[in-house]
């Protein structure tokens, strides 16, 4: 084209020298404006202008799409309010990540950058024909530039804010008229974003690099290869969570009539954090710690008594000094800072080998193989509380007696804080609470597929073909505390009873893995780098899970005229996935001798994680598309092309992790399913794609409407992420833009409308608002063992705290009133001989009973009830509800000047780009809590460039206004406090760059 009239790029898919790109949405070769589907496509030249440097950017360029990281090893991405909520090891993506059209299960989409792509494409709306079974949402396909028959190169060199050194190139090799070599390579080195406060160093930082080698065969026109390798390793001290927020719960001030003074008693009926607005400076707290039983049950633990003067005993010295390690603490405001004790450590590798074969049996046939192997490796550690204690440890060498008043031998025995510090194998040694996790997963993939494509001039043609998948994972994720240690120390003791100093004061019996000639808890002696995983210490949730899946798919395309097209499409899925069940074992020991029928840590082994039998779950689905598109000749366009389609996408159940491992004459649980079904959508569409004015304007409007079914949701419940399934319906319209009206100037847009809502009926249990306000219930903290918090009668509550006991008795009392609290206050008909706790306060209990709210309390004999949902809460009223992660509406406005200076040798561009999406919800509740407000982002970039000579030099500033929007966040367990991990922003980069080509 002439010089004022070059077409635009933009996200719809043209490139900057006025080509249009082509994409291979259909498995096919084919001008984007030609597809009938709503896909933006994004050359190597968008990705630069737009800044998109890893996965998480996409949403800039895409309308109705949104991105956040997960709590654990992966992240959502979703497509029109449809993303992967579910985080339960067993279940699978909505959007198909694929690289050169082979889907990969696991990816690095969010940690690895971006480098010599040819590009990179987005399919919005499920792709059940040609990409199948988990492309219920859409596809992100990554298209990595291949090598050509020109030998050149290109390095790029950059530097920026927080010390950011970035290095990448390129070098294509032909070698002979057939073969070729493509190498490339990407490296980024900075400092961190978020500053530790405690520690004074900076995290959140990245140490990572890519390289990726190509060789291509090209003997003849009827047959090519190809064999791509890339691998990705990251090192450094990359936070997997931001700041971790907390509306504190102090608990109640009164109880009816009576007032609670005690504040072990109040925590007791606290959740250690209470739902509210996430942007409120009271959301700067920290959890009651009061709540949190296992800060509680160490203050049980006696140390000896004070040795006075005399020679008497005097008041007993427990192992802590307070209930609540975080008295008096606040959190800073920015969200950029942190104060932990444990800077976290994060290591990943991938590796992705894909050999591709095509060949062209007869004119008009292709034959298409792709196999592929993938191998991932994720560690990943970091403070879970995210909160500094205050020093909790007394000296257990100081001037101690036991109870008679003999003086301790504190140097053979020192105890186990000496000195005040408490040494644990895995955090060390602190005079703190020290908590971390650790998120560690393998995975392999190895996938095949066959295509028979053709390409006749006749009216019609076909793309058929079969694909097969084999996926493995192991997915492990730990939480270590240096006071479970403490406590499972406790258990080594010959006597481990309320109170009482251990036999010999402090001559710990051993505990080895094992051991059952009486209970205790196996302490595993090795660091966090090379454990044996048999430990009782800490919590450990394995999960692997085995998937293979074949499919056999077919489309056809046939021009019922020169200017309309129907393609029929349909594919036949057969999943078969097998997941581990290994429950969890946190402070669980076992033996023969006990002194109490079930032992009194309700355990059934003391070391070791004994596997219940695998589930097997098969499923064998039909999915598809149907789609009529029209290519009129109209007066004021160049091309158009209208098309209708209806389609239907299909993603596989899975297995909820099993619970903890409790001995069933010890603990109760409340049913909960132990899987959870697939999903499935049926989605209808209507899109217009066009352009004008010889090309200068591209204008691409689409309107959906998606009836979903079955879509999986995740929460933590009893320490395992539960999944639900929802009934929901969403429609919206999209619209992208591009206008060069000269060769100067560009304009590109998007913007997407989106409406979600969660079927009539839709109900689920809120673990941040169990009662759902009623006041005739409470929110209790049961016993250490026990995972989750319980509702029980406020009525008794009040009867328990206004007795005359004393606050232990009270504190066991009302944790009895928790379905599967611990023996001493458990209802069981199975063992009379076992009296609840609350029987002392002259009421009757069963909350597994069917729930009246006439009868709560009365005997069974009489007909009594127990508790909603067996003591876990009433149901919150979904119906209506927004879909999570599903903002109304997201909008991008890019623009570009160019002048052209000396002669057109030197180009020099000036460009903005500003974001917007409005406000969403971060789960399913839509509480003020999970409100997500609106964000924006505005990126600048001025560039020099000498095109004949291939050199250009860049400066540029992202997020110009250095925001800290929270994107999204993720709410921890009961036992932890409900605290909530919120993600964020990046913040303002300023960046330079060299570019150099050859």
């Amino acid at each position: 084209m002439d010089d004022e009239g070059e077409t635009p790029e933009a996200a719809s898919g043209v490139t900057g020298d006025g080509a249009v790109i082509i994409v291979t949405a259909q498995k096919r070769e084919e001008s984007i404006q030609d597809v009938p589907i709503a896909v933006t496509a994004i050359s190597a030249e968008g990705l630069d202008d737009y800044k998109i440097e890893t996965g998480g950017e996409l949403l800039r360029a895409v309308p109705n799409v949104n991105f956040s990281k997960s709590n654990f090893s992966m992240y959502n991405f979703s497509i029109r309010g449809v993303g992967t909520k579910a985080i339960s090891a067993a279940s699978d993506p909505a959007v198909a990540v694929s690289f050169n059209n082979t889907a990969l299960a696991r990816n690095r989409l969010f940690e690895s950058e971006f480098f010599d792509m040819a590009r990179i494409e987005v399919l919005r709306g499920p792709q059940g024909t040609l990409y199948g079974r988990n492309a219920t949402a859409g596809v992100v396909n990554l298209i990595p530039a291949l090598p050509t028959d020109e030998f050149e190169g290109s390095v790029k060199a950059e530097v920026g804010s927080y010390s950011t050194r970035r290095l990448n190139g390129m070098l294509n090799v032909p070698l002979g008229d057939t073969f070729g070599v493509r190498v490339a390579g990407q490296w980024t080195k900075r400092d961190g974003f978020d500053y530790n406060t405690f520690t004074q160093s900076r995290v959140n930082g990245r140490d990572l690099w890519s390289t990726r080698a190509i060789a291509e065969w090209e003997p003849s026109d009827r047959f090519r290869a190809n064999v791509i390798w890339q691998h990705f390793e990251e090192d450094d001290n990359r936070s997997r969570t931001g700041k971790q927020l907390c509306h504190t719960d102090p608990g109640p001030e009164m109880v009816g009539d009576v007032e609670i003074t005690d504040p072990l008693v109040r925590g007791r009926m606290s959740q250690g954090c209470v739902p509210g607005s996430l942007y409120e400076d009271a959301a700067f707290g920290v959890p009651n710690g009061y709540s949190l039983a296992y800060t509680y049950v160490p203050r049980l633990i006696s140390i000896g008594r004070e040795l006075l003067p005399d020679g008497s005993a005097g008041e007993t010295v427990y192992v802590t000094n307070t209930g609540n390690p975080y008295e008096g603490l606040t959190q800073s405001r920015d969200l950029r800072e942190i104060a932990t004790s444990y800077d976290p450590k994060f290591r990943a590798k991938n590796d992705v080998v894909q050999l591709n074969l095509e060949f062209e049996p007869a004119d008009g046939l292709t034959l298409v193989s792709q196999t592929a192997y993938s191998r991932d490796r994720y560690f990943s550690t970091q403070d879970y509380g995210r909160f500094i204690s205050n020093p909790i440890f007394n000296d257990s060498t100081g001037a101690l007696a036991d109870r008679r008043g003999n003086p301790l031998d504190t140097v053979t025995y020192p105890g186990p804080t000496p000195g005040g510090i408490f040494c644990d194998p895995q955090l060390g040694c602190s005079d703190r609470m020290v908590s971390a996790d650790l998120n560690r997963s393998r995975n392999r993939q190895w996938s095949q597929e066959i295509r028979l494509q053709s390409d006749f001039d006749g009216p019609v043609n076909f793309n058929v073909g079969a694909n097969y998948l084999d996926f493995k994972s192991k997915d492990d994720y730990y939480v270590f505390n240096n006071t479970f240690t403490l406590i499972a120390e406790w258990f080594y003791s010959a006597v481990p009873t309320f109170g009482h100093p251990a036999s010999g004061q402090n001559a710990t019996l051993p505990c080895e893995l094992g051991f059952e000639e009486r209970e205790c808890v196996y302490i595993d002696p090795n660091p966090i780098g090379s454990l044996n995983d048999q430990g009782h210490n800490y919590f450990l949730s394995q999960n692997g899970v085995r998937t293979k899946s074949w499919a056999a798919f077919g489309e056809l395309y046939w021009n019922i005229a020169d200017d309309l097209k129907l393609t029929l499409g349909l594919r036949y899925t057969r999943d078969k996935k097998v997941s581990d069940q290994i429950p969890s074992q946190l402070l669980l020991g076992g033996g023969t001798e006990t002194d109490f029928p079930g032992g009194s840590t309700g355990g059934q082994v003391n070391s070791g994680y004994p596997a219940l039998p695998d589930i097997e779950q098969k499923w064998g689905e039909f999915t598809g598309r149907a789609v009529l598109d029209w290519q009129p000749v109209l007066d004021f366009t160049d091309e158009t092309l209208v098309y209708l389609s209806a389609a239907r996408g299909y993603k596989g159940g899975g297995s909820n992790p099993p619970r903890v491992d409790f001995n069933p004459a010890v603990v109760q649980y409340q049913f909960l399913p132990q899987t959870f079904r697939p999903e499935f959508l049926n989605a209808f569409e209507i899109g217009m794609k066009n352009t004008f004015a010889d090309g200068r304007l591209i204008l691409n409007a689409a309107a959906f409407y998606y009836d979903y079914d079955d879509y999986q949701i995740s929460q933590i419940v009893d320490r395992i992420a539960y999944n639900e399934n929802f009934d929901a319906t969403t429609w919206g319209l999209e619209l992208e833009a591009a206008w060069r009206p000269s060769r100067n100037f560009r304009v590109d847009a998007n913007f997407g409308y989106l409406q979600t809502k969660l079927a009539e009926g839709s109900q689920s249990i809120d673990v941040m608002n169990r009662t759902q306000g009623d006041e005739d219930w409470m929110v209790l903290r049961p016993w250490l063992q026990v995972p989750s918090n319980c509702i029980a009668p406020t009525d008794f509550v009040e009867r328990i705290v206004g007795s005359p006991f004393g606050e232990d008795i009270q504190w066991l009392a009302l944790s009895a009133l928790c379905p599967g609290s611990n023996r001493i206050g458990t209802y069981n008909p199975d063992a009379p001989g076992q009296v609840p706790y609350w029987a002392l306060f002259g009421f009757t209990y069963d909350p597994f009973a069917a729930y009246n709210p006439d009868t709560v309390g009365l005997s069974i004999a009489d007909g009594g009830s127990g508790a909603p949902n067996g003591g876990r809460g009433f149901y919150a009223d979904l119906s209506g509800n927004e879909l999570p992660n599903a903002p109304r509406w997201t909008m991008n406005l890019g623009a570009q000047y160019t002048f052209f200076l000396e002669d057109d040798d030197w180009e020099l561009t000036f460009r903005g780009d500003y974001y917007r999406q409005a406000k969403s919800y971060a789960r399913i509740y839509n509480t003020e809590y999970d409100r997500l407000k609106a964000w924006d982002n505005l990126n600048l970039a001025v560039t020099l460039e000498r095109p004949e000579s291939q050199l250009a030099f860049q400066l540029y500033v992202k997020n110009v206004f250095n925001d800290a929007p929270i994107t999204d966040f993720f709410t921890n367990s009961d036992d932890t406090g409900l605290t909530s991990n919120v993600f964020t922003l990046d913040p303002r980069i300023i960046g330079f760059s060299v570019t150099k080509g050859f």
